[in-house]
């Protein structure tokens, strides 16, 4: 093992948990050295891209971001995937619950396409990707997200050129919606 953790000090339990964490790491030149880092601990979530192959129509939200207004974003509004923490749920019933609450739409077939950390430098995160098809059969609700957890989500329907090309324009800067929507452009899904 290369890795001995010395200490982990809870910093912060008030959204999600936030440690500092003190190790001993085993380089590779065969040192050890004592390292310090701070890792916030939110849980795990899921994302999924709706898609249309019929209408080459992807449907994607857009709600505030406070971070991304902090960092710069005028108004805090992010275009992304629909997505979620997981909860005690596992990834595949997590989005398909967010999936309904955020969209409106409830989707049969889905597909679990790969995992990843989002910023595996300071959060535990691993991010669950899916993608499903989606027709107007399947609308049940609005969508909109819960206001009991305090969401205010817009739900758009946009062709898959128009939101890709989003990327470029930089109206999508969310990584998870850029990785979706590339794996769909290079797989020719929409």
């Amino acid at each position: 093992m290369n890795v001995v953790i010395k200490e982990q000090q809870l910093l912060s339990d008030n959204w999600y948990k936030l440690y500092k964490v003190t190790f001993d790491y085993l380089l590779s030149n065969g040192k050890w050295q004592k390292q310090i880092r701070e890792v916030y601990d939110r849980g795990n979530g899921a994302t999924i891209l709706l898609f249309n192959s019929k209408s080459k129509n992807v449907v994607l939200t857009k709600q505030f971001r406070m971070p991304t207004f902090l960092n710069g974003n005028a108004d805090g509004m992010v275009i992304e995937a629909c997505a979620g923490l997981l909860d005690n749920e596992n990834p595949e019933a997590c989005i398909r619950r967010e999936t309904n609450e955020e969209t409106g739409y409830r989707v049969k077939e889905i597909k679990k396409i790969f995992e990843a950390y989002m910023s595996p430098g300071a959060v535990t995160e691993i991010l669950h990707f899916y993608i499903g098809e989606y027709d107007n059969q399947m609308k049940t609700g609005v969508g909109g997200g819960l206001p009991e957890e305090q969401e205010d989500i817009e739900v758009l329907e946009l062709s898959f050129e128009e939101a890709y090309a989003m990327i470029s324009t930089g109206e999508i800067k969310d990584a998870k919606t850029i990785l979706l929507l590339q794996y769909a452009k290079i797989n020719g899904i929409v």
